[in-house]
């Protein structure tokens, strides 16, 4: 694995798929299951195929994965590169975590997609969240595997990479 950060005690690593080891895959498969399946009740499938496209970014403390997210490549999910199976173990919550990997995505797809915005489909009682981290609403609500969803976009950077246009 590659792209190690620490930030707030919280190490970073990514890796596209075909780089994971079994142990990190298995430890990203668990911490989705256990939120978006288990405790959001959402009976759908996770295993979508677009995981072997993707880049996956975890956040590590001492050795266990507390939040994980996903970056699909534009013309996989969306025309745009997407963050999506955003997600920070229960006990984490409330930590900064969330924005942390948040923000370590955003870094990684600005790398990795160099001038492109950023699409996601984020949980609608989310919206505030990502709107504090440049993402706009862009779609009315819709339900995604029974829970209210909306499309936001974060444009994309400008030549100097600092800010958006």
């Amino acid at each position: 694995m590659s792209d190690n950060t620490i930030t707030n005690t919280l190490q970073f690593t990514s890796a596209p798929f075909d780089k994971l080891n079994v142990e990190a895959l298995y430890q990203a498969l668990r911490l989705r299951a256990e939120t978006f399946i288990v405790e959001q009740n959402g009976v759908y499938q996770d295993l979508d195929n677009l995981d072997q496209h993707s880049l996956h970014l975890m956040g590590w403390l001492d050795h266990v994965m507390v939040c994980y997210a996903r970056i699909t490549p534009p013309g996989t999910r969306f025309p745009e590169p997407s963050i999506g199976r955003v997600v920070c173990a229960a006990g984490h919550r409330g930590s900064g975590h969330g924005r942390s990997l948040t923000e370590q995505a955003i870094v990684l797809c600005n790398e990795h997609y160099p001038g492109r915005a950023i699409r996601i489909s984020a949980q609608q009682y989310l919206e505030r969240f990502y709107q504090s981290l440049g993402f706009a609403s862009v779609s009315k609500p819709y339900l995604e595997d029974g829970i209210p969803h909306l499309e936001m976009l974060r444009p994309a950077l400008n030549v100097a990479g600092d800010t958006p246009p």
